[in-house]
Formats: structure tokens, sequence, C-alpha cells
């Protein structure tokens, strides 16, 4: 049953900091300065090139297109930011130029690209060395879950990797694990750096959620994340003790201080530090007493000012949750507020409200960010702003489901075998728009996107309930072949199916095969994810990011299917943004952007 909370449902614990007003409903670009991000892929028939159309275009913008020097566009391109240039060579260079009012603008012009000889580009990096735990197990290092920032504001992105040890442990099972690596990579290879989390920080999905962003408005952004002993900085610096070692002889990391650190993105030095919160505290108030449930961590970066960034750390989804906003602004963390459903007037009815993940978007309207954090929402002051007692789950997607209805949706399916099996809400007030009837099972997968043209909107589906479902709820037909992440790709509006090392195009009939990966893999065992997916280089579309079967590359993998959509970069929307930011967030999910494409 919907129950809605309007009253402040938790404590909050705020810094008052002055905040620049901010006009009520806009939807702030993200802080990114993007350039063109001019590619060249090899397809059979030629060179493709993409670019990126940005915000600050004038409306009517074409592009010329050169190649080593020479135009080879007969008319400036006006309708999509794309071009084929049929029977080039590999090796070729290219630059595009903006016409506006018939006239180039020189000083705008993109970077040569060289024609790349595949539809793909490798990023090389290098692999850690192996170790063995206290109990002489060996183990080994992959490449896992990845994001992006401008870490050198040039504009263009450079890579966060981080590398998981082969003997890394969901939190419900012992042993000791090898420590965590996290690198920066520029898309040559070139690595800036790399930090060793210690033998404090255990490896595993749910411990390490790392955020890309630039908080402090400097033009280049910052990577943060839990630090504990141990951890080793960029510049070779240890936080804290280097000798402590917490781990028990279980291999869990009970006791010993916590700490949230800020690196420079530069140079992978620590340039803040300070206790992490939400704290430890006694194990057992987090729903047992052997160390699963204390460390599920959460991590997001939100604009709870509605001016700039702020950095979002939480701990606890299955019982308690907490919830902590911080500003990283000249040089120094400041705590802004805190949530604590464990310490409200209303506590029975916020807790075990937490998924696997969280989402971040404007759902009210005010400009400023919501915390949607699976069956319920905390508003951009730390208060709680609704929940629907659902409780747990493993996905939810937030974005602008149903075009129809004003604002901003969210589909999540439920882990209760007692709740409802999926359902449809309104994102600011929780309220339940449709919903699929309990299954009595743990409903473990679910998708919501614009991925088939007969039905506007949104198409809903998940792992235990049958079919496809419209924005009323109404099963619409096959469901597709698989409910993991979505991708834009070919040359229309509506996404496509991401899954394992593929992409798939929906039909009333059967999923249409569009690309198989060649030499990579995905990540997190049966969640199939890559290490990123997010709208890096040329149009809108968006790229996939895997690791290649031996752990020396990264592969990017770019549509060179052309469009006639011209769009700005998906990354210039805020909502956008910060998604690509939480997405390697515990169970990874796809970003949705705060418009509806189709």
């Amino acid at each position: 049953m919907f129950k809605l909370l309007t009253s402040v449902a938790a404590v909050v614990t705020a810094v008052t900091l002055a905040v620049p007003g901010v006009p009520a409903g806009s939807q702030a670009a993200a802080a990114t300065t993007e350039n063109r991000g001019l590619i060249s892929l090899r397809t059979a028939t030629g060179n493709f090139l993409s670019w990126r159309l940005l915000t600050t275009d004038p409306a009517g913008v074409a592009f010329n297109v050169y190649r080593n020097g020479t135009k080879v566009t007969a008319t400036p391109i006006a309708k999509g930011t794309n071009f084929t240039d049929a029977g080039a060579p590999v090796g070729a260079s290219y630059t595009v130029r903006p016409v506006t009012g018939g006239a180039e603008t020189l000083a705008d012009t993109a970077a040569p690209t060289v024609a790349l000889a595949a539809a793909y580009q490798d990023v090389p990096i290098q692999i850690p060395a192996g170790g063995t735990t206290p109990d002489g197990v060996a183990y080994t290092y992959s490449a896992n879950d990845a994001s992006v920032g401008d870490l050198d504001g040039d504009g263009s992105y450079e890579i966060v990797l981080k590398w998981d040890p082969s003997n890394a442990k969901d939190n419900s099972q012992a042993g000791y694990t090898g420590p965590v690596y996290i690198d920066a990579y520029k898309l040559n290879g070139t690595r800036l750096w790399r930090l060793n989390l210690g033998r404090n920080i255990r490896a595993g999905a749910h411990y390490t959620q790392f955020q890309v962003f630039d908080y402090d408005g400097d033009g280049r952004a910052e990577v943060a994340m839990k630090t504990a002993d141990g951890t080793i900085d960029g510049g070779g610096t240890v936080i804290g003790s280097s000798t402590a070692d917490h781990r028990n002889s279980s291999g869990y990391i009970l006791t010993g201080p916590e700490y949230l650190t800020v690196f420079n993105g530069q140079t992978g030095r620590a340039m803040a530090t300070a206790n992490y919160v939400p704290a430890r505290g006694t194990v057992s108030s987090w729903g047992d007493n052997y160390g699963n449930r204390v460390d599920r961590f959460l991590a997001g970066t939100a604009y709870v000012t509605g001016s700039y960034p702020s950095i979002i750390m939480a701990r606890g989804y299955y019982t308690r949750s907490v919830i902590a906003a911080w500003d990283f602004r000249n040089g120094a963390l400041t705590r802004r507020w805190t949530f604590d459903s464990s310490s409200s007037t209303n506590g029975s009815a916020w807790a075990g409200q937490g998924n696997h993940q969280l989402s971040v978007a404007d759902v009210d309207g005010d400009g400023r960010d919501e915390i949607m954090y699976g069956a319920m929402a905390v508003d951009d002051n730390g208060s709680g702003l609704w929940t629907n007692g659902q409780g747990h789950g493993d996905a939810l997607h937030v974005g602008d489901l149903i075009p129809s209805r004003a604002g901003l949706e969210v589909f999540k399916v439920d882990e209760s075998t007692n709740k409802l099996a999926a359902w449809m809400a309104d994102a600011r007030t929780g309220s339940i728009i449709w919903s699929n009837a309990s299954c009595g099972c743990d409903n473990g997968r679910g998708v919501s996107a614009d991925i088939y043209a007969g039905s506007p909107g949104a198409e809903s589906w998940s792992s235990a309930v049958s079919g496809l479902h419209n924005t009323s709820g109404q099963n619409i037909g096959r469901k597709p072949s698989s409910a993991n992440f979505v991708i834009w790709w070919d040359g229309d509006a509506q996404r496509e199916l991401l899954d394992g090392t593929h992409i798939d195009k929906y039909g009333t009939g059967s999923d249409t095969r569009l690309l198989t990966a060649a030499g990579v893999r995905s990540n997190n065992g049966t969640k199939a994810t890559p290490s990123l997916q997010a709208d890096i280089l040329g149009d809108w579309r968006e790229e996939v990011i895997w690791p290649t079967t031996g752990n020396n590359a990264l592969r990017i993998y770019s549509t060179t299917d052309p469009t006639s959509i011209s769009r700005p970069s998906l990354m210039q929307d805020r909502q956008y943004r910060t998604a690509v930011a939480w997405q390697n967030t515990a169970y990874n999910q796809p970003p949705h952007p705060s418009f509806a494409i189709g």
C-alpha cells in the first residue's frame, strides 16, 4: 500500500552553506566542458565520422568535413553529426568545422582525428601483479568497472578503472581478498596514476564505489571513494597507518578507521580526507553480526544545491539506510547533511527500502537533485521525501519514462516475496501508477526504456513477469531476450538491448543481433555488465567499454550506423552525467537522461 510521508522522516545533520539561487524547474547542464569528440572508425565502405553537437551551438548549425585539409562534403551536414567518407583510406586525418549562416567558424574547428582501422579503439592498460593472501591463496587481477571524467581539463574524457583480484568476495562470503587498485588512463593508454586501496579495503562489488566528477568547479574532475589505513595515493603517500591490519580471521574488516578521500584527477594524490560517514558503529545494527550488511555501500553525485555537485556516500539498504552529502570546495571536504533511517521518528517506514544501487534526479522540478534510493527518495536537503513501502530490490530506472505525464517516473523490481513484482511510480511522490502483482519470488532483473517504436514512451519488463508492458502497464507482447543494459546504438530514437558482449535490436517476433564484440568479456559474473556504457565520443549515441579477454586493454565500441537525428551530447544533460558517475555502484545499471528522446 502506498504511504506518502511528507514530514522530515530522518534526523538531518546540516552544515549551513551559502547557496546561490537556481531557477525553479531548471535542469542545469552538467559541469563539463566538452570538445567536439570527433572519432573516425572503419566500416566496409570507408571511414565513418561522428562528432558532438554542443548545447552552446546556435540553432541551425551545420558542419563541413575535411580530410587531410581538403573539404569532402559537397554541402554542409545539417541533419545528424556523422558522415561516411566512402572509399577513404585508413589513417586519413579529419577535422570538422561548424557552419553558421553560411560561414565556417574556424575558431571552433575540432582537433584532427586519424581514421582507425576498426570499428573500435583499444586503450592499453597495465595489469597489476598478483599476490598471496595470509592464508596462502594466490590471486591475479582483472579489469572491472570504469568511469570517465575530464581529469586534465582538455575537453576530452579520461578513464578511471577499478582492478579486482580473482578472490574478490560478495559480502556474504568469508575469506581474505587481495587489495583493490584504481588506475587513470588517457585514451592513448598513458597511465596517469595508480591507487592501492590497501589491505583494509575488502574487494567485491559492494565495497568500493568510486565517483569521478569535477566537484570544485576548476574544470578538472576529481576522484572520490572510501579509503582506510594503508591506502596509497597516486604519489605514494599512505593514508592513515601503513602497518595496521584490521582484517579478522574470516577476512572481514569490522574495526579500524574508515575515511572518505578526494584524489586529484591529474596526479592521484590525496587532496582531502575526512572520517567516513556513515560510520560503521555497532556491526549488528545493520542487520547481522558477521559483516555482510554493514559493508553494503552505495555512492553517487548530486546537485543537491542546484548550482554545483556534491558527493553522495551511503551505507546499508536491507535494514538501516544512511546517506551523507559532502561538498568538496576550496580544497576541503564539508558534510552538508546526513539522512539516517534509524534516527527517524518514522524509522520503521524507511528501513529496508534501499536497492543495490541508487539514482539521482531532480524529481520535483526545483533545480536541485533528489536521491532515489529504491522504494524511497531523499530530498535535496536530506529529509525524507517519500517511501511507498515496497522494500528492497535489485534494479530501478528513473527518467521521463511516460512522456505523456508531467515529470519523471521510476520503475523498480522487488526482491521481497510478499511485495509487488514490479511497479511504475511518480518519481516525485512515489505514488504507484501501475504494477505487476506479486510473483511470490525474488524478481531479480528489470528494465524500463523505449525499445519499441510501435508503442509511445518506455516499455518495461522483468525477469519474473511475462510479456512487455507499455506506459499503462498493459502487456503488449513478447518480452525481450535480456533484462540487463539498454543502449542508443542504431540510427533511430529507440534504445537497443545490451547484454554480455553483444547488442540486439528488439523485434516483436525476435531480436536482431547488431553487434557481437570479439576478444572481450563482460564483468560482474551473472550481471554480465560492461566496464562502462556512456556517450563519451562522437554524436549523442552511446559507447560501450569492455575489457579484452587478456586484460591488456579496454576496448571502446562506437556505432557506425548513420543517423539523421541531431541532438547534443547526452553528457551535457545533468541527470545523464550523474548517472554515468553512479553507474559503477554495486549492481550496475544503465544511465537515463532527464528527457525522452523518442
